[in-house]
């Protein structure tokens, strides 16, 4: 545990700094009062009083000022060592709002080399451009590009034709060779699960009878959360066949939090018969995003009673279906038989979808079934 501020006792400042040579790597993408600084190097000053520096460079300029001060992105080494230094210096940690406004790192020109592939995370989607970020880095770009089945939160392997700035913003032109979705790499804070004590009927047990603890994933959004009231929007949209507006409600939704499994759940269902491979991204997201928590080793019951489960649940039964509709029989079968054992009481009926593609039953069959 970190020792409490004393300025007669510098050691946790020096395991401090040990950590930060070991654990950060440098130079690191952070901010200062919401500026974008590049972090070169973080030193024990030798004084306790003064504690830990940060040298910071910004443009041409290079600053040193207190560790405290500087805001990593969430999730990354850099700002689990800053909590730990906010917390020995008797201070609170960051919090997300705090970065809210930020102004965003931008690629620059030796990032990227034209003609040479590179990986980047997507950000937002448009028809002709994605907003992206350099991965492994906090560094942004515009893709002038046709979007075809990348979404938001996915990894795309691009190779640059040619890079440029207007109005201070870089830009890039390239081909799309491959999209994948990789949750590994986003830094995403898994959803809470909560143990429930109060038992539901018989949807604790398994098909052995075997009893099993039952839980609740945490909704991503809280009650007063914007996403929340786009989401009954984006659903309107849909009741009322506007699907283009539904579409950018939706895209909405996933900048706010791109945890928001729901909204993956409704954009899959949305494309499954007429853009089938887009629908199996949003789909395979949420059901990556929702395993950060609900891995495939999980022993408890998600019942879908629990209302706050059924967008996990959703994802999961549109991923059988979009993998059944790719021609991915035996991956289909598979999501089937994880939903049967998180929720055995069946009230999507996978069991029956299992059985027909046991069967050899084709997608359409199964989807103009009455």
């Amino acid at each position: 545990m970190t020792r409490p501020f004393q300025t007669d006792d510098p050691g946790a400042l020096v395991e401090l700094e040990a950590s930060a040579r070991a654990d950060v790597v440098l130079p690191a993408d952070a901010h200062v009062i919401g500026e974008p600084v590049t972090v070169t190097q973080i030193r024990y000053s030798g004084v306790a009083r003064a504690g830990l520096l940060a040298t910071c460079k910004r443009g041409d300029a290079t600053h040193e000022l207190s560790l405290a001060d500087v805001v990593f992105p969430a999730a990354s080494a850099g700002a689990a060592l800053v909590a730990r230094y906010r917390t020995w210096l008797g201070l609170a940690p960051f919090v997300a709002s705090e970065s809210e406004g930020a102004r965003p790192h931008k690629v620059e020109g030796d990032d990227i080399v034209v003609g040479t592939p590179v990986d980047l995370l997507v950000l937002a989607c448009k028809s002709n451009a994605l907003r992206c970020r350099l991965l492994g880095s906090a560094r942004e770009v515009t893709l002038r590009t046709a979007v075809r089945d990348e979404i938001a939160g996915s990894i795309i392997t691009v190779t640059p034709k040619k890079q440029w700035t207007h109005a201070r913003h870089p830009y890039l032109s390239g081909d799309v060779s491959a999209v994948r979705i990789d949750v590994s790499v986003l830094g995403l804070a898994p959803l809470a699960l909560h143990r429930e004590d109060t038992p539901h009927d018989t949807a604790g047990r398994d098909a052995a009878g075997r009893s099993r603890s039952i839980y609740r994933l945490a909704a991503t959004a809280a009650s007063d959360d914007p996403g929340t009231e786009l989401l009954l929007e984006a659903q309107d949209c849909i009741d009322a066949r506007d699907y283009a507006e539904a579409d950018e409600l939706l895209h909405k939704v996933l900048a706010l939090d791109l945890r928001h499994l729901d909204a993956h759940a409704m954009l899959g269902e949305r494309n499954l018969s007429s853009w089938p491979t887009l629908s199996l991204h949003h789909f395979e997201l949420g059901v990556a995003i929702g395993s950060l928590t609900v891995g495939e080793d999980f022993d408890g019951v998600l019942p879908w009673g629990l209302v706050e489960n059924r967008p996990f649940l959703r994802c999961l039964h549109g991923l059988s279906r979009g993998l059944l509709r790719c021609d991915r029989r035996e991956d289909a079968a598979a999501a089937l038989r994880r939903l049967l054992r998180l929720d055995p009481a069946d009230p999507l009926g996978a069991s029956a979808r299992l059985t027909a593609i046991e069967a050899g039953k084709t997608w359409r069959e199964l989807e103009t079934a009455p």
